[in-house]
């Protein structure tokens, strides 16, 4: 049998499932109300399902990490009545990173795929530090980080050849 038969004859089961449930017990767990993140997230699974079958095109990776992620996240927060959302904003950035760094792990190797996802995986986790330990990092002025890195980028983009070996 196909892998992509299996994959669909699956996801078709567990949506049969989901609405039989939801007609006969009147759930409202399974109103569109708390599943709409399930389209988001099926899709960024799509996405990583195709690739991973497939082996071509490891670009379709960064939506599918993209997706997947905002998926989860997307469900946790209407599950939480989005209770939390004040502290898992940086989870937004975290995504990018990781779909950037899906990309670098299965794609190219390209070191500036590799900066991109590090540089955005630093500012998600400083972002949770500093509201996590916000006495921690009060010396930190945080309208000054967004100038600061975008120097450091200017200078790496500048200087970036000069270190490579010839």
């Amino acid at each position: 049998m196909k892998k992509q038969n299996i994959f669909w004859g699956v996801i078709f089961i567990l949506l049969g499932i989901t609405i039989l449930v939801n007609r006969f017990f009147n759930f409202n767990f399974f109103s569109i109300s708390n599943m709409w993140p399930i389209i988001i997230l099926v899709l960024g699974l799509l996405f990583e399902f195709d690739y991973f079958v497939s082996k071509r095109n490891a670009g379709i990776l960064v939506p599918g990490g993209i997706l997947t992620t905002l998926g989860i996240l997307f469900f946790f927060e209407t599950f939480t009545n989005w209770t939390y959302s004040e502290y898992t904003w940086p989870i937004y950035i975290l995504s990018v990173s990781l779909g950037l760094f899906q990309f670098y792990l299965f794609g190219n190797k390209n070191k500036g795929v590799l900066f991109s996802s590090t540089l955005l995986f630093l500012i998600a986790l400083l972002s949770f530090l500093s509201m996590i330990y916000n006495t921690w990092f009060s010396w930190i002025k945080f309208n000054l980080i967004i100038p600061i890195l975008f120097i450091l980028i200017g200078v790496y983009i500048l200087f970036r050849g000069s270190f490579s070996k010839k």
